[in-house]
């Protein structure tokens, strides 16, 4: 045990209490959050428990472990710390991250969190300054992710704007003269083509038979699914099936999620990817016109987007020439966002790499001050 640590009952670390009752229909929308066992979940005009607070699951999704700055509502799905006993909140949101709930799941068809199993737990945590330093590295990497992101989110934005000046609103070419089409009068010289007119249609397939979860020497090609959390990314294997830029669609739950794809890839089920033909578009012109495209799917009992069906999309497709000016405008902004995205993948792994081995005591913060001072 390091120096300066001690061992006590979770219970005495960190008292876990029981969220509240919040039905929908007595739901007033306000400015205060509502935290569910899976997060964020809406807002409401009153709150129950002053922040800074932790909150982490109690029935249906256990693990996750969630710190709300400003007063909140903790809703009866979840755990928040009633007590901290002199402890760093900020370090118990780090600290809990760490603990396998799922080894105290007492429920048999819904996952379920007993707080008094959990509190019975022996842990080690070290004195209150180490506490704060420790946080304060970990929120640093976790600030610069999120100014990241906000960063990509920016550009998106960006990117966006210029597209529906060009090609919703026709901006630039208003002097012009227009025609009539069946999406509605577009600019003379341009057309209205399927999606299978301009590139080619997939349907993901199986998973492949060698991947890890994680990227490493062996697999650096990312797989992606229909999932909607970090893009669909599901994992990495060494092969890609898909090696231009393109674009995805999800096809199955969540029906429409859209992402532009610049590296090489494997698309796995219920994803459908899309390969613009570049003598007539590009990928970037595709995925923003989809970005603004209502996606359905078909089917009675379950909704899926099917590959014939989708191919049938009718899209404007302008010269080509415009597509490709238009193009090189937004590809700075998608080159800084992928940037970004690099940076936060270091990030994230840096951080994942830390967070335990602090937590316990592995290694002290001396060893890491140098690379976290890097990034602040």
């Amino acid at each position: 045990m390091p120096e300066n640590w001690k061992t006590y009952k979770l219970g005495k670390v960190a008292t876990l209490q029981r969220g509240f009752d919040l039905p929908s229909r007595k739901r007033v929308h306000g400015k205060y959050p509502i935290i569910a066992a899976s997060g964020f979940t809406a807002w409401h005009n009153e709150y129950k428990v002053k922040g800074p607070g932790v909150i982490t699951g109690r029935s249906g999704t256990l693990g996750q472990v969630f710190y709300e700055v400003d007063d909140f509502w903790p809703l009866n799905t979840s755990l928040w710390v009633k007590k901290f006993h002199g402890n760093h909140p900020h370090f118990i949101y780090y600290f809990l991250q760490t603990l396998n709930f799922n080894e105290f799941n007492s429920g048999t068809s819904v996952p379920t969190l007993n707080r008094n199993d959990v509190h019975s737990l022996d842990v080690t945590i070290p004195e209150i300054k180490e506490q704060k330093a420790i946080a304060n590295i970990l929120s640093a990497l976790d600030d610069k992710i999120e100014n990241n992101l906000a960063m990509n989110k920016t550009l998106e934005d960006m990117a966006m704007a210029v597209y529906k000046h060009w090609f919703v609103d026709f901006g630039p070419f208003q002097n012009g003269n227009f025609v009539d089409s069946e999406l509605g009068p577009i600019p003379e010289g341009w057309e209205v083509k399927t999606l299978k007119d301009i590139a080619i249609l997939g349907a993901g397939g199986d998973k492949p038979g060698e991947y890890s979860k994680e990227a490493n020497e062996q697999y650096t090609i990312p797989i992606y699914s229909n999932g909607i959390g970090n893009e669909g990314l599901y994992g990495f294997t060494n092969k890609a099936k898909v090696t231009e830029e393109s674009v995805t669609v999800s096809a199955r739950g969540t029906i429409g999620f859209v992402c532009l794809r610049e590296v090489p890839y494997v698309p796995i089920v219920r994803l459908v990817y899309i390969i613009p033909d570049t003598k007539q578009t590009t990928s970037k012109y595709i995925y923003l016109n989809l970005k603004c495209s209502n996606i359905n799917g078909t089917g009675t009992t379950q909704q899926q987007l099917t590959v014939p069906d989708f191919s049938k999309t009718e899209i404007i497709k302008p010269p080509v020439a415009i597509v490709e000016k238009f193009t090189l405008i937004v590809a700075r902004f998608y080159s800084s966002i992928a940037t970004n995205k690099t940076e936060n993948q270091k990030l994230t792994q840096l951080r994942d790499t830390l967070l335990p081995k602090l937590i316990s005591g592995e290694v002290r913060l001396k060893e890491f001050e140098q690379q976290v001072s890097e990034v602040q």
